[in-house]
């Protein structure tokens, strides 16, 4: 009886405090998510109106069959692939010449280095790398020149934009990556790499078949999270960009901010619906595949 009690309270305790954070995300997140999905239903010029005028999923066909919005999601899928595997596996790469002996010396210097960009204002860091890529002014074509070799388009040219502010966003977000390899790395099992050095296996051999297979909790994690911060791409546009040149960056939540910004609040949350439904359908599918990996 008494153990039957003190498993009832503990389950109070603990009803007690999840409740404030339960309610914060469905007051500041899930109901958001459905008053969305709702205006994506409504005539754009009734939308904010106390009784607006229903359309159904008409919203939705017209942005379907705009070419620009599908033009749209095609390069913000194709910029995600790049920026989470460039990503990736940058992080991957520094996280273990930072778990290795080579920088032990300044280990710390390198480590709170990545890192700062993380907390780093996203439109400060953003505004500094605009000007770096300025083609007039700009440290990255001055030390180009300086070198002898031709000027970088940057954020100029439709050819190079992308990897312009793929670099900028790896700048900004790789630390994060690294401190997740880095903490997958403090707990793996060192003895396995022992019994391989001393069945003469080499360094990357080592590497590849002891040490990657631990580091899968954090490919997942790392790749989940990366999937949904990359699909919503949307500061750096605004700060770097806007979208150019020639739509080259015109990702989908930024034509669905244009089209907010143009009073055509159906379309731009039918965009919004159709963005957040493929972030769920990719991470979750991602999700899965790391966990399906994990049981094999």
């Amino acid at each position: 009886m008494t153990h039957a009690l003190t498993d009832a309270w503990r389950h109070r305790v603990f009803y007690l405090f999840a409740l404030p954070f339960a309610a914060l995300t469905i007051v500041f997140g899930l109901w958001p998510i459905v008053l969305s999905v709702q205006v994506s239903m409504t005539q754009s010029a009734t939308a904010l109106r106390p009784d607006p005028v229903w359309v159904g999923f008409a919203n939705y066909a017209r942005v379907l069959a705009d070419p620009l919005f599908v033009a749209s999601l095609g390069r913000t899928l194709l910029y995600t692939v790049l920026a989470v595997a460039a990503n990736l596996a940058f992080a991957l790469a520094f996280a273990t010449l930072l778990d290795s002996t080579v920088l032990r010396r300044f280990n710390m210097v390198f480590r709170l280095a990545v890192f700062l960009p993380v907390v780093t204002p996203d439109v400060a860091g953003f505004v500094v790398w605009r000007w770096l890529y300025d083609r007039s002014f700009g440290a990255v074509n001055a030390a180009l020149a300086a070198v002898g070799v031709p000027p970088f388009g940057g954020i100029a040219s439709p050819d190079t934009v992308m990897w312009a502010i793929l670099v900028a966003e790896m700048w900004n977000h790789s630390g994060f990556y690294i401190v997740i390899f880095l903490a997958n790395l403090a707990i793996r099992d060192k003895a396995l790499e022992e019994a391989a050095a001393i069945d003469g296996a080499s360094a990357w051999q080592r590497w590849r078949h002891v040490i990657l297979p631990q580091l899968r909790p954090a490919l997942v994690i790392n790749g989940v999270y990366a999937l949904i911060q990359f699909l919503k791409t949307f500061t750096v546009v605004v700060v770097m960009t806007k979208g150019g040149p020639s739509g080259s960056t015109n990702f989908v939540s930024y034509y669905a901010y244009q089209m907010f910004d143009q009073g055509r609040y159906g379309e731009a949350t039918a965009m919004a619906t159709i963005l957040f439904a493929v972030v769920i359908v990719i991470s979750v599918t991602a999700y899965r595949l790391g966990e399906r990996g994990d049981h094999r």
